[in-house]
């Protein structure tokens, strides 16, 4: 494999100076994770990378992207001089793109994005060479080091792109410039940043800013806000495809789950198509749905990239489902659904019904959700959070606990039977939850990243032992 940069083609990319010839195999923001061989960018964040410079070099870093020389290293001839680092990083991940013959997938969306980004990587990946960012990267630095981070050598790239004000899509879509671009879903998230709900949808289109030319536009027909999706389509698209229950290009006909797997009966144009999702729920045969159509726009074969995606499985905290043993004895387990990464009204509404629809082994097994605050919602956080309880899902359910100021209202509003407790913050019910919980219990965790429920998925696992792996929300 080539190297990633010289130092000739990232002085040239950045406008920057060099002191000498070197070779990068790699890109790295964080010292803790910097691999020899890579190229250290000192961006500015909690702290200033310009602190770690000289760490990433004794680590093996083959040079330093930064924006002054760090004291100490004034004699160092493996620094990349630049006038501003993030500019520099963007300007690397432009120079990326530029000389890739890659075909470019957009992902964006309220929810399901990383997921949707990690089944198109299975998906392409066993098809050709698939180059994807190994985490969230989606916002305005994650997105030039993904496209900076990007092979010579790759033939399909999947850059997810977020957002969490008016106008932060449009940039960085330009940024990757797509072939494909691919809407999730619009629903109420960042609501404190926006008047209304089609301010989202309108962001969320702006994904189709950076579309080449000709290039192709799928979203989420089934949504309010389609009709948005789809006049933004007919502006920057060459073809504009839908997905959904009602869509006539990738219809999707019915669902049933199945050892946790979800099992999709759809159409593609009319042909039936059948499909495994590695995970229980709609939501994510929704998006695999979406990914089908995403993988045949970039030229690939549509029931192979359907038989791909039954490999992949949920990343770590956003639905994945394991088994943890209580004690020694073999039937005395609880089953721990994690999906705290984070949460909006639309993903808690699919979490919550993923719960539900679990078949109770021998009809014996308590079903708690653990849910907590969900975060930027506005002047509509209130009614939103008191909504929760009365969504069909939590009939299903034997107790739910809440998390977080916000929440209350929902744990306020919920039936007595089924009203656990409520905590202020994640830790006090993190000091206590091994408490709550007895054998044959599944148990849903979900909340905003802020309010910190992730804790409680740690308390629960460090309180028992794991015993088998499953696959599994978000």
């Amino acid at each position: 494999m080539k190297p990633l940069w010289t130092s000739a083609e990232a002085a040239a990319a950045t406008g920057g100076a060099v002191g000498s010839d070197w070779t990068a195999s790699g890109v790295s923001i964080d010292t803790r994770t910097l691999a020899p061989g890579d190229l250290f960018v000192a961006l500015k964040a909690a702290r200033d990378g310009h602190e770690f410079v000289a760490q990433a070099l004794e680590k093996g870093a083959a040079a330093a992207l930064v924006s002054h020389v760090p004291e100490g290293l004034e004699g160092s001839n493996k620094l990349l001089l630049v006038g501003d680092v993030l500019a520099a990083l963007e300007d690397l991940g432009r120079a990326a793109r530029a000389r890739s013959a890659a075909k470019i997938i957009g992902v964006t969306g309220s929810a399901g994005k990383t997921s949707t980004k990690e089944m198109l990587r299975v998906m392409l990946a066993a098809q050709g060479f698939c180059h994807a960012a190994e985490a969230s990267y989606n916002n305005h630095w994650g997105v030039p080091l993904t496209l900076a981070r990007m092979p010579l050598e790759a033939e399909f790239a999947v850059i997810e792109i977020g957002m969490n004000h008016p106008g932060e899509i449009a940039p960085l879509a330009k940024m990757a410039a797509p072939h494909v671009v691919m809407i999730t879903t619009v629903a109420a998230a960042h609501m404190a940043a926006f008047e209304n709900i089609e301010g989202i949808a309108a962001e969320k289109a702006a994904i189709m800013d950076g579309l080449t030319e000709g290039g192709v536009a799928i979203w989420n027909g089934d949504i309010g806000t389609a009709s948005i999706l789809a006049a933004k389509a007919a502006q920057c698209a060459g073809r504009g495809l839908t997905f959904g229950t009602t869509s006539e290009d990738y219809r999707l006909v019915s669902t049933r789950l199945k050892d946790n797997m979800t099992i999709a009966e759809a159409e593609a144009f009319g042909e039936a198509l059948v499909f495994k999702v590695g995970a229980a729920g709609q939501h994510f045969a929704m998006n695999g749905l979406g990914a089908i159509a995403v993988c045949e726009a970039v030229g690939l074969d549509r029931a192979v990239a359907a038989a791909d995606l039954a490999r992949w499985e949920p990343p770590a905290g956003r639905g994945r489902r394991e088994i943890l043993a209580l004690d020694e004895v073999e039937d005395d387990h609880i089953e721990l659904i994690d999906d705290a990464f984070n949460a909006n009204p639309a993903s808690l509404v699919a979490s919550l019904q993923v719960l539900a629809d679990i078949a109770r082994p021998e009809g014996r097994s308590r079903k708690i959700a653990i849910i907590g605050d969900m975060l930027e919602l506005g002047v509509s956080e209130f009614d939103e959070h008191a909504r929760v309880a009365r969504l069909p899902s939590i009939a299903a359910l034997d107790l739910v606990h809440c998390v977080g100021p916000l929440m209350l209202h929902a744990w306020e509003a919920l039936p007595t039977e089924q009203q656990g407790d409520w905590f202020e913050t994640a830790d006090e019910l993190a000091a206590k939850v091994r408490g709550y919980l007895r054998a044959g219990d599944i148990v849903l965790v979900k909340g905003s990243k802020g309010i910190g429920v992730s804790r409680v998925v740690s308390a629960i696992r460090l309180a028992m032992r794991p015993k088998t792996e499953r696959r599994g929300i978000e």
